[in-house]
């Protein structure tokens, strides 16, 4: 966890909190606060250090804290959808989809492999 200040996006899913007041209660760096409604808003999410608090103690999974992205993204207008991508000179070898699960043991007929 980075515990530097500005670097993670708060999100609060206003449909599913209730209003109880944890995150906002046990912020280190006062982000949250209590709207007239009783549900949580974001105040100052330039100050969240990504402890993850909120996050982990919400009871209504209302709050999604992620790393803010650094790298180049298609909506920073530095992308360009024409170049060509290169191939990859192990374009055959199976993709990372193709080696989820456990191997099968059986041969055709049921019995099992030595």
């Amino acid at each position: 966890m980075s515990k530097k200040k500005g670097q993670a996006k708060v999100t609060i899913y206003q449909d599913w909190c209730k209003g109880c007041g944890i995150c906002a209660a046990f912020c280190p760096a006062g982000v949250f606060a209590m709207r007239s409604d009783g549900k949580s808003h974001v105040v100052r999410e330039s100050e969240c250090v990504n402890c993850g608090f909120c996050e982990l103690h919400c009871p209504d999974f209302a709050v999604s804290v992620t790393p803010r992205e650094t790298s180049r993204r298609k909506t920073d207008g530095l992308f360009d959808p024409r170049a060509e991508v290169p191939e990859s000179p192990c374009s055959s070898d199976p993709g990372p989809e193709e080696h989820v699960g456990t191997p099968n043991r059986e041969e055709d007929h049921g019995h099992k492999k030595a």
